[in-house]
């Protein structure tokens, strides 16, 4: 489920809290989406802590909800949804900090790419798997991460780049133990609340207009090849060999 929450200093909480592994069902994706939408007309609004409970940020998209759907509904929902909630947060009309703990898994590293800024703790694996899931995507969003060097060996392999790794690619603000890393990206978001409210969601669309990604044209182009990989039926067979645990278990 996703919990909301406003407080007095105008900080938006966004908490995932789905046990196991955080992974994104549909349902958690179409709330989040809904939220984030939701702050272009809050004016009580002036930034969002996005966050999760329990072992780590987010195990990804539900690959079993994925696989239990019939025909390709399950793939289109999720593609749909990923797509959705990077422009979400893209377009939020406010900072969105992220606050990364545990591990950072497929959509999670999607999210993480596309927020404002993020915070993490030490030793955060952030796992791109879509090449064990037989998925082409996410690359438009995950570019705000690291370089394209690290991020083609990042999704050829699907092994884990190190929190502290993009600390130093300047794509994390800091590293903090996971017991303070809500109040640390608080603390963040407090700050920026404190500015000109008005200043503020200009200064993010100015952002989005000079240095912002055109997600939505290149996320089509790279689904033309998650397409293809349904259509033939072996991405659904990876994705099979994935919740079987054939593959890499992330999760």
């Amino acid at each position: 489920m996703i919990r909301e929450t406003v407080d007095d200093d105008g900080i938006a909480e966004l908490v995932i809290d789905n046990p196991p592994v955080n992974a994104y069902n549909l349902a958690d994706i179409d709330t989040l989406i809904a939220h984030l939408r939701g702050y272009a007309d809050d004016g009580r609004v002036r930034a969002v802590v996005l966050r999760g409970e329990g072992r780590g940020f987010c195990g990804g998209g539900d690959v079993k909800e994925v696989q239990s759907l019939p025909g390709f509904e399950g793939i289109l929902g999720q593609i749909r949804g990923s797509l959705n909630l990077t422009l979400a947060i893209a377009d939020c009309p406010v900072p969105v900090i992220g606050a990364i703990h545990g591990y950072c898994i497929g959509l999670g590293v999607l999210v993480a790419g596309v927020c404002d800024i993020l915070l993490a703790a030490p030793d955060v694996p952030f796992v791109l798997a879509e090449a064990d899931n037989g998925a082409t995507t996410g690359i438009i969003q995950a570019i705000g991460l690291m370089p394209e060097k690290r991020l083609r060996a990042a999704l050829f392999t699907c092994e884990p780049v190190d929190s502290a790794e993009l600390l130093a690619f300047g794509s994390v603000l800091k590293l903090v133990p996971p017991g303070e890393l809500p109040a640390a990206a608080h603390a963040v978001a407090r700050t920026i609340a404190g500015k000109r409210t008005n200043v503020i969601r200009g200064l993010k669309a100015a952002l989005a207009g000079s240095i912002g990604r055109d997600i939505r044209t290149a996320y089509r182009q790279e689904l033309s090849y998650t397409f293809e990989l349904n259509i033939s039926g072996e991405a659904r067979e990876a994705r099979g060999d994935f919740v079987d645990g054939r593959r890499a278990g992330y999760t």
